[in-house]
């Protein structure tokens, strides 16, 4: 891979990573209350626009990763994100990590790995 391709990856995984938790952050506060109160407290914080924002600038920038690289390719090294944001679910909301969850992503680990190594092959 290309060190642009490198860099537009790691961006992507970078915003998307954000984008969800600051939609967490947003859906998490205990203070938005129910029903259309809820979606309007949360209209009101920074941190749904920050979700809404860096999906935006991922969406770009998911674009130009797709330009430079095979979809099957560029699909299956997408797939980090999830390992990314599951360890930091874990790290900033405590979220649980069970033994099936810890397999998985292992699995994932190891599979953007061959694909990063044997990609373009």
């Amino acid at each position: 891979m290309t060190p642009l391709v490198v860099a537009l990856w790691l961006l992507n995984v970078t915003l998307d990573t954000v984008g969800q938790l600051a939609f967490k952050a947003a859906a998490g506060d205990p203070r938005a209350g129910d029903g259309v109160a809820r979606w309007k407290y949360m209209a009101s914080r920074p941190w749904i626009w920050i979700g809404v924002v860096s999906y935006v600038v991922e969406f770009l920038v998911w674009i130009a990763f797709l330009s430079l690289v095979d979809l099957s390719e560029g699909v299956l090294l997408g797939s980090i994100n999830i390992v990314v944001i599951m360890i930091a679910g874990r790290i900033l909301f405590k979220e649980k990590l069970t033994p099936l969850r810890v397999t998985g992503i292992l699995l994932v680990t190891a599979g953007v790995a061959i694909v990063g190594v044997a990609g373009g092959g």
